[in-house]
């Protein structure tokens, strides 16, 4: 099946991209979550405005994606979180959060798709994260997560 994705699917394509996928993968994953519309003759019109809203986000060149990464490398990120009495934490820290502990401490704006956890934060303590800025850099930022 021909699909258009609207937003960037690790391992698949960026948004804006026509691929070819297996049918069951579009009907029951990423059509229904919104990465992704059915390609139709007039679903080109949409390619192209997907692809100028995406060159408006995006980052462009290396350089620019260095700057990102030196500012959030910057960052001193502490995440307050709900725990229980051996620190281990009620639910687990989302990408979402993590984004968000880095717009309050004053870093740049990340969208929460290009953070990377190598497996879920379920503790207290220290933790690596990784950002991945452009398809040939990647941010390593490190968060603490501290009890409410």
């Amino acid at each position: 099946m021909k699909i258009i994705l609207t937003h960037e699917v690790t391992g698949l394509g960026a948004a804006g991209d026509v691929v070819d996928v297996k049918d069951g993968y579009a009907r029951n994953y990423l059509v229904p979550r919104g990465f992704a519309i059915r390609w139709t003759k007039g679903g080109e019109k949409d390619v192209a405005q997907i692809r100028r809203a995406r060159k408006i986000h995006e980052i462009a060149t290396i350089e620019q994606a260095n700057e990102v990464k030196a500012k959030l490398e910057a960052v001193k990120v502490r995440l307050a979180v709900r725990s229980g009495d051996a620190g281990r934490l009620f639910g687990s820290v989302t990408p979402a959060d993590i984004a968000s502990a880095i717009k309050a401490a004053g870093g740049p704006d990340v969208d929460k798709r290009r953070v990377e956890l190598g497996s879920p934060i379920k503790t207290l303590g220290g933790h690596q994260v990784s950002v991945r800025l452009h398809p040939e850099v990647a941010a390593k930022l490190g968060v603490e997560v501290v009890a409410a």
